[in-house]
């Protein structure tokens, strides 16, 4: 009896020293060097798709004797995104990924045009192929391309190229499109082109993450009611059920929410929220499945806010369930969690208004208050086609590192890298894809359009020496200048600081700096020789300043406003990693002139008589900020104080 008590003593003894030693492995699971990249707004458009129900395959390309189907180079010299060489980025990214023998990739939405079911079964082709050959595990989450609302939707594109340099409508139904056969040819109507809603997506991309799989140690939804601590493939197979995965937007709308968590290796646990926030509008009949009924949702998490506040309790539960079991949780989204504009936000608003860049899409501070508290410490968010790092820390000293990913489709082409490293650190690096295998094959199909819109004496044809780029990365740049000389100018900026910015030059730009005079710059401009003093004396302080950096006044002459304005949007999109266009001297320069600007034009001194003066400040304090905030190149995350360097 007695040894019988001992033994009991000692199995017991043993069995809580086992418990503790699994308990102490959970929480130290060793990470130490795993990966994980993030390709956010590939906007893949399969080039080489087929149709289901139609013939049509696109047009030949001679160099290549396939058939293609590609957009018009001035549609994408239009958009903030290219449409077609970015396909061929995407499988460089994927090389790089699978040649740097990384095994984890997140995709934070926007991964497909519009969600059209021959875009998606591309993706899926693709993805299937790198899973297949190099054991790559994909996850997906919605971006607001993809679905670009709840239910399935009739569409198409007018802007498709054609044969002989038209364009090319493709509708998802008959009689949607009326073309001008002037300039474009017939319609093409395939089912394939409609955009998908969650169910058509999901299905098709099921295996990249939005359902579970038997490998994985941990799957679960906002939805499901069990833990990690009682999970079982059966209980997740039975909650990723779309039927079971809804919620009310607004009274009497039932949406789907396909957020999940998912453990693809011991320890790690990777949160792909679901962002999206469909609203119905005010005119919204009482069908909820009518996708007509819903508004877009690149608003973002200040939707979230209002109209998804279960995401909010999901979130912290999940956070709270990983901090007691050691686990690392990274979670990443389409849409941004702080202010991706360096907090210039106000001065943006103030210099060209609210309605402009975007500025809609800049989530308030609120939402990142919420989802710090939450217990989010880092998260990788897409949708802006920038390259960005965010912090903030709230009242209650909780702190959360947002990483805005790059584009494939815009400049700089680029992913995000994440290591685990020792201690609850995470490296981050940004790996540019420069040089693309194929970027150049379609340019011929590009020249027969070109020549097509001059024989129709087009106003303001595409710039046809983006033809003679060297790489992506030079493509994707001409793209940005393109897109500033098109689109920017007239959409983003007042009418007299445009005309005033592509006039001036590098140098009279650093004379006006230290000015003095009551009038305004346009009129010194244009009058210099009635501001022959103030002009001298400007120069004269300026000679000083200038010597005191070792920079020379003729420095200033190799410049224009023009030239500012692209390194202003290529520092908008790139952050530091437009350093390699601009250069080190040229920033110095800027700076100089920043400096200048801030000491001589302060907010209370500027008259209001003097709009050009006071757009020229913000413009500078906006470039600035650009160029002075969080690193977003190579740096270091410290999970659990939030450091970042």
């Amino acid at each position: 009896m007695l040894f019988h008590k001992k033994y009991t003593v000692r199995l017991s003894f043993l069995v809580l020293l086992f418990f503790n030693c699994t308990l102490s492995a959970q929480k130290q699971a060793r990470l130490d060097g795993v990966q994980v990249a993030f390709l956010s707004d590939v906007h893949l458009q399969d080039l080489f798709g087929t149709f289901s129900d139609n013939e049509y395959r696109g047009i030949l390309n001679p160099k290549t004797g396939k058939y293609t189907l590609l957009r018009t180079m001035a549609s994408q010299l239009h958009s903030t995104r290219i449409f077609n060489e970015n396909y061929f980025a995407f499988i460089a990214a994927l090389d790089d990924i699978a040649k740097r023998k990384i095994k984890y990739v997140a995709l934070p939405g926007d991964y497909t045009d519009d969600g059209q079911p021959i875009h998606v079964r591309g993706l899926e082709e693709i993805l299937n192929k790198y899973r297949k050959k190099y054991g790559i595990e994909f996850f997906i989450t919605t971006g607001n391309h993809d679905p670009v609302g709840p239910f399935a939707q009739e569409s198409g594109k007018e802007d498709f190229l054609g044969n002989g340099g038209k364009n090319q409508p493709i509708y998802s139904k008959d009689k949607m499109y009326t073309p001008n056969l002037d300039l474009e040819q017939p319609v093409v109507v395939t089912a394939d082109i409609a955009k998908m809603g969650y169910l058509g997506i999901t299905e098709g991309l099921k295996d990249f993450g939005f359902y579970p799989n038997k490998k994985y140690k941990f799957w679960s939804t906002p939805f499901a009611a069990y833990t990690s601590g009682n999970y079982t493939y059966a209980k997740a197979a039975e909650a990723s059920l779309l039927s079971n995965r809804t919620y009310e937007v607004a009274p009497g709308y039932e949406v789907p929410d396909v957020s999940y968590v998912v453990e693809p290796i011991d320890g790690l646990w990777l949160m792909a929220i679901d962002g999206n926030v469909y609203i119905p509008k005010k005119n919204a009949t009482a069908d909820p499945k009518d996708p007509k009924n819903y508004s877009e949702a690149s608003t973002g998490y200040n939707n979230v806010l209002s109209n998804k506040k279960h995401l909010i309790k999901w979130v912290g539960d999940i956070s709270l369930e990983a901090k007691k079991q050691g686990k690392t949780l990274i979670a990443f989204s389409h849409f941004p969690m702080i202010d991706f504009n360096d907090d210039a936000s106000a001065e943006i608003k103030e210099l060209l208004g609210s309605n402009k860049w975007q500025l809609n899409r800049v989530p308030t501070e609120e939402v990142a208050q919420v989802f710090a508290d939450a217990g989010l410490k880092i998260h990788f968010g897409g949708h802006m086609h920038i390259n960005d790092t965010g912090v903030r820390t709230t009242a209650k000293g909780n702190t959360l590192v947002n990483i805005q990913t790059p584009s494939l489709a815009a400049y700089i082409p680029a992913y995000k890298l994440l290591t685990i490293q020792k201690d609850n650190r995470v490296d981050i690096q940004t790996i540019t894809i420069d040089n693309v295998p194929r970027y150049n094959e379609l340019f011929d199909l590009y020249k027969t359009e070109y020549k097509f819109l001059e024989s129709k004496q087009t106003k303001d044809i595409w710039n046809i020496d983006i033809l003679k780029t060297k790489n992506y990365h030079e493509f994707t740049d001409f793209h940005l200048k393109e897109l500033v000389r098109l689109r920017f100018l007239a959409d983003d900026w007042p009418a007299a600081f445009k005309d005033f910015i592509l006039k001036v030059s590098g140098e009279d730009l650093l004379v006006l700096a230290n000015i003095k005079s009551d009038k305004d710059f346009d009129v010194i401009l244009k009058n210099k020789e009635n501001f022959k003093t103030e002009w001298e004396a400007a120069e004269q302080k300026t000679a000083a300043l200038l010597a005191e950096n070792n920079l020379k006044k003729e420095d200033f002459k190799n410049w224009t406003g023009y030239d500012f304005l692209v390194d202003f949007y290529r520092f908008r999109s790139a952050d530091e990693l437009a350093l390699t266009d601009i250069g080190t001297e040229r920033v110095k320069q800027y700076k100089i002139l920043s400096q200048l600007f801030s000491e001589n034009y302060k907010e209370e001194t500027v008259s209001k008589e003097k709009p050009l003066q006071n757009q020229m400040r913000l413009f500078l304090i906006i470039f600035n900020k650009f160029m002075h905030e969080v690193p977003a190149d190579h740096f270091s995350v410290d999970l659990k104080t939030g450091e970042v360097k």
